[in-house]
């Protein structure tokens, strides 16, 4: 039975298997029963995204690895990004051509959601020429390992984003610039001149949870079992993404009621991939206190683990042989 209506909040607790799939535009009453139930802080009403690299079109002959003052983060190392530099007349180039690209606009019932910790990129260059170098761009705390004499004028960063370490984050990159100058401008990064992008950044009005932390391999509540999330609610972006999901979810619902357990897809499947994803495959950065790193994902190949190729064993035959 199909009942067409506004549900106001989460399904009763002696409910055993529910999903929840209400999208980008959760109605509010129930967006606030979301958010008590799995924190306040766990629920996004805006995405603020940067792009994302794939790592092996990143040019490390320009790029080297490092923290700032080689501070040990995640991975341990004092090594933990990858750092892209400019000098004074590549980041004034940058700035204005940053300035002068081509934006997107808020849809109406959007608003504006800029705050201080979150501003577009190209908001803050035109705040003034310098704003970048003494943001998400400063310089300080890092040295070029291949030419240890010139100090960069500016500094772009980018940072693991999954735990394949196949993927790299532009840190502090969110922006409204429209897709097709945002590579075109990008790519004039030291480094980034072949660079593929997996993700393109945006800031727009969505709603999504913080899956990696609340949701187990199955897509359920850790909190409250039989209650599952699927479609872009759970963090995953586009329509086919959205729908994939929603499959798993009903699959591993269906499962546990006739008294299965979940068969989870294979992590080199494309639905492996992306549910790994949004589940625990993204690398949550812990050297920056209070933000939060997981934002929606399309499926792609930096989703995947490395291909193994076969190893070839004895001669071949040929021919006649």
């Amino acid at each position: 039975t199909i009942q067409r209506e506004e549900v106001p909040g989460l399904p009763p607790a002696d409910w055993d298997q529910a999903i929840i799939a209400t999208g980008p535009l959760t109605a509010p009453s129930l967006a606030q029963s979301i958010a008590q139930a799995t924190g306040a802080d766990a629920l996004a009403f805006f995405d603020a995204i940067a792009p994302i690299v794939h790592f092996d079109t990143i040019d490390m002959d320009t790029c080297w690895f490092q923290s700032r003052y080689d501070k040990v983060g995640p991975g341990g190392t004092g090594k933990d990004y990858i750092n892209c530099p400019m000098d004074k007349d590549q980041y004034l180039a940058f700035v204005q051509a940053l300035v002068d690209g081509q934006k997107t606009e808020f849809k109406e019932w959007e608003g504006t959601p800029y705050f201080d910790g979150c501003l577009p990129i190209e908001v803050m260059a035109e705040r003034g020429v310098e704003t970048l170098r003494h943001g998400p761009m400063k310089p300080m705390g890092l040295t070029n390992v291949h030419n240890p004499s010139v100090k960069a004028y500016a500094v772009v960063q980018l940072r693991q984003d999954n735990a394949l370490g196949t993927l790299y984050n532009m840190v502090g990159f969110q922006t409204k610039l429209k897709h097709a100058e945002q590579v075109r401008v990008f790519r004039t990064i030291p480094g980034l001149e072949n660079a593929d992008f997996a993700r393109l950044g945006g800031l727009h009005r969505n709603t999504y949870i913080n899956s990696p932390t609340l949701l187990d391999a199955s897509l359920q509540l850790k909190s409250r079992p039989g209650l599952r999330f699927a479609g872009q609610i759970t963090g995953c972006e586009g329509y086919v993404e959205s729908a994939a999901i929603g499959l798993l979810a009903g699959r591993f619902a269906a499962a546990e009621r006739l008294g299965h357990a979940p068969s989870l897809p294979p992590l080199t499947t494309a639905f492996g991939a992306l549910l790994n994803h949004i589940t625990g495959g993204h690398l949550v950065s812990d050297d920056e206190p209070g933000k939060r790193s997981f934002q929606p994902m399309n499926v792609n190949f930096g989703l995947f683990p490395p291909v193994e190729a076969p190893k070839s064993e004895g001669k071949r035959l040929r021919g006649k042989d």
